[in-house]
């Protein structure tokens, strides 16, 4: 059991990936495949664009299986999660659908689009400090709240719901060789990679960091989990001071390794997505296409999940005129 008592989550089955899918197709669209035209002689690439959910992010997909997973008994007070955004606005449109209350925990400094968007669904936005946030997702601490409260990495319907988009990659691209994924708590590369090993096992994953905050670079490298010093970034959804106990040893023996990418890489690929395929993306979105435009190591069928694009459009404006937004 965690330190809250709950279950300890275990690496989603091809069966538990399954369900969960079953589960959201009657109320989210697929997602599309897309190749993107660049003229590169040894990788192809494939952005699988997360970004047109109806929330404009993968958080839906973990979001509304958790809550579909739930008896509805067990959520008559409501449901509350703590995220840095996508995740409390994928909540927000879930409790929605299902005519249940909501509240999210967020730090000051998420994105304005972010809190909008949950606001706009109906959803309570409680600020907290960042460091609270952490102990939510860490479960060290928990809020007094009578919902019930969705951890947003370590809940076992979260990880089977992320794993769906593993599913679809491998049905849209049966060869694909690579795919990278962000990795933020690691809930979206746990599900992905879970979803490849069983079908595809000789693809390769790769989790991908803001060189600014990357525990899975210091946990490999360091042979166990370590505290890391983080640098400010504008870059939200990724990164942290240190990797989740429950998860790290599901996703590691997932992954074949990680790849680090600076600010100026992500912004770049921010604005290649732009002006190649007039996708709007955020820092995390972009952040998988970076590296695969930066590492040497990418070959063949490249599958980039590009998995937000809730950017505040004053920060996108910097972006597109060539700058770094401050954090």
């Amino acid at each position: 059991m965690s330190a809250a008592g709950r279950e300890t989550p275990h690496r989603p089955t091809l069966e538990d990936i399954a369900a969960a899918r079953a589960r959201l197709a009657p109320y989210i669209p697929r997602t599309p495949l897309m190749p993107l035209a660049l003229e590169l002689s040894d990788r192809r690439i494939f952005l699988k664009l997360e970004t047109l959910s109806p929330i404009g992010a993968f958080k839906l997909r973990p979001a509304l299986n958790a809550l579909l997973s739930r008896e509805p008994e067990t959520l008559r007070h409501g449901v509350a999660v703590a995220s840095s955004g996508n995740m409390a606005y994928g909540t927000a449109w879930a409790a929605r659908a299902l005519g249940v209350p909501m509240a999210a925990y967020m730090y000051s400094g998420a994105p304005q689009t972010k809190i909008d968007g949950v606001r706009r669904l109906g959803g309570e936005v409680r600020f907290i400090s960042k460091e609270t946030w952490w102990r939510y997702i860490t479960d060290v601490e928990r809020p007094d709240g009578p919902e019930l409260l969705i951890n947003p990495v370590t809940d076992q319907a979260v990880l089977d719901g992320n794993g769906s988009i593993g599913m679809e990659i491998l049905e849209d691209l049966p060869d694909v060789d690579w795919v990278l994924t962000p990795y933020g708590g690691g809930s979206m590369t746990t599900g992905v990679a879970s979803a490849l090993r069983f079908l595809r096992p000789q693809t390769r994953v790769f989790a991908v960091e803001d060189e600014n905050a990357a525990p899975v670079t210091a946990a490999i490298d360091a042979g166990r989990i370590v505290e890391i010093e983080t640098r400010p970034s504008f870059i939200k959804s990724i990164g942290g001071p240190s990797l989740l106990p429950e998860i790290w040893p599901l996703v590691h023996p997932l992954i074949d390794g990680a790849i680090t990418v600076s600010l100026s890489q992500v912004t770049e690929a921010m604005r290649l997505l732009f002006s190649k395929a007039k996708i709007v993306a955020e820092g995390a979105g972009a952040a998988s296409l970076a590296a695969a435009l930066a590492s040497d190591r990418c070959k063949g069928n490249v599958v980039c999940v590009i998995s937000g694009g809730n950017i505040d459009a004053d920060a996108f404006g910097q972006v597109l005129r060539g700058e770094i937004p401050q954090a």
